[in-house]
């Protein structure tokens, strides 16, 4: 079970990594806008915002790979983490919109059950 749960974490923060690269590099090119329906103008205006979250998005990923490679170590690491995710999950789907909720925190919600549960 320690595996199955160790690749969730991992597929979670490829998640991130590929948010941070939509929001830091994408965010105004065709594939980026498309992504997140925004109008040509709507993506300059936003820029720095989605920048800033991209790199957010990265510090979780990097939080996720850190505990990973610790190995039976990260356990704490991995938690807190996910438990970020989790709480940034909810709070995008409340506030920014439902799907935020389905590709976000379910996942890392998932992965914490079962890293919870092969460390208990």
């Amino acid at each position: 079970m320690n595996d199955l749960a160790d690749f969730l974490v991992g597929l979670v923060a490829g998640a991130h990594v590929y948010f941070l690269v939509l929001e830091m590099f994408l965010w105004t090119k065709p594939y980026g806008r498309r992504v997140f329906k925004l109008t040509v103008e709507k993506a300059e205006l936003t820029k720095g915002l989605a920048m800033n979250q991209g790199l957010y998005n990265g510090f979780l990923a990097a939080g996720l790979g850190w505990g990973l490679y610790a190995g039976a170590d990260g356990y704490p690491v991995k938690v807190f983490f996910l438990g970020c995710i989790i709480i940034a999950g909810v709070f995008g789907g409340a506030t920014v919109g439902r799907k935020i909720l389905w590709v976000q925190a379910v996942p890392a919600a998932v992965a914490l059950a079962l890293v919870c549960a092969s460390n208990g």
